[in-house]
């Protein structure tokens, strides 16, 4: 009857490490969240039996969850920074993004350029004429924190310098959806997000830069200018699943999908360099 006991408890705990091996956890921001990983999740799911549990949290969170251990893959739109919370981490290209500077859709102003964006980030224009709307003044919303994805990514990108202090009058929000939102409720909104976000967000319109819109066609040819890299992260060599699930992002099965979510895909990209 004890041999019996163990025998049963023995298959118990296979039973349970095997359900623990059908699954994956995934964390990070939202813009990567939405640029590919729920499709690629749901078809890997369907073929492998595997689920993928998706938690937000942004890019740093998404990179530190994974060197810690708390998550088996993460999702980030910027690179690591030289800190020991992210050493353990290993990024791995999945995809290509881009900022955009978003309005609401009923603001008459369709276009802006790289100076003006600076300038409006900066604090030094704050009405509406000054970039061909109505005399009212502008309401700028920006990302908590300077190592967000988001955040980051605006500074290098637009000012070459990460530790860029955006303007003291900016209404600080903890993360991109609710930047979005705030600016699909406010005519007089604007802000910066990722465009795999703002795509899929009603009543927000993206702007062109310097003449430039923010299609497919322009980031993947490296003309619209705010192109920035979408990643998984893991451990160093990983394996079992983990493993599997990177090979399927990258596989030519995997790119497709993420090309079928209108985000750039690697080879879509391949023009394109990391900065």
């Amino acid at each position: 009857m004890k041999k019996l006991f163990w025998i049963g408890m023995a298959a118990l705990f296979l039973t349970v490490v095997q359900a623990g091996a059908a699954e994956l956890k995934w964390t990070g921001c939202g813009i990567s969240k939405k640029a590919f990983m729920k499709e690629l999740s749901r078809v890997y799911e369907q073929n492998t039996g595997v689920r993928v549990i998706i938690r937000g949290g942004g890019a740093t969170k998404g990179i530190r969850a994974v060197a810690k251990g708390e998550a088996d893959l993460g999702g980030t739109c910027r690179h690591k920074i030289d800190v020991p919370e992210e050493k353990a981490a290993v990024l791995h290209q999945v995809a290509w993004d881009a900022l955009v500077v978003v309005v609401n859709e009923n603001s008459p102003v369709d276009g802006i350029t790289l100076d003006q964006v600076k300038k409006i980030f900066t604090g030094k224009i704050k009405n509406w004429k000054d970039l061909g709307g109505t005399d009212a003044p502008l309401k700028l919303f920006v990302r908590r924190g300077k190592i967000s994805g988001v955040g980051l990514m605006m500074r290098e990108i637009v000012f070459h310098n990460p530790d860029q202090d955006f303007s003291p009058d900016a209404e600080v929000k903890k993360s991109s959806g609710p930047i979005e939102a705030a600016i699909s409720k406010d005519p007089l909104a604007i802000g910066a997000t990722g465009i795999s976000s703002a795509k899929k967000r009603k009543h927000l319109k993206m702007l062109k830069i310097d003449g430039v819109a923010p299609t497919k066609e322009n980031i993947a040819s490296g003309k619209y200018p705010l192109y920035r890299p979408l990643y998984l992260v893991t451990r160093e060599n990983p394996a079992g699943e983990v493993k599997n699930f990177l090979d399927f992002a990258l596989s030519p099965a995997g790119q497709s999908l993420i090309a079928a979510q209108g985000t750039v895909n690697i080879e879509e990209g391949k023009g394109l360099s990391v900065r």
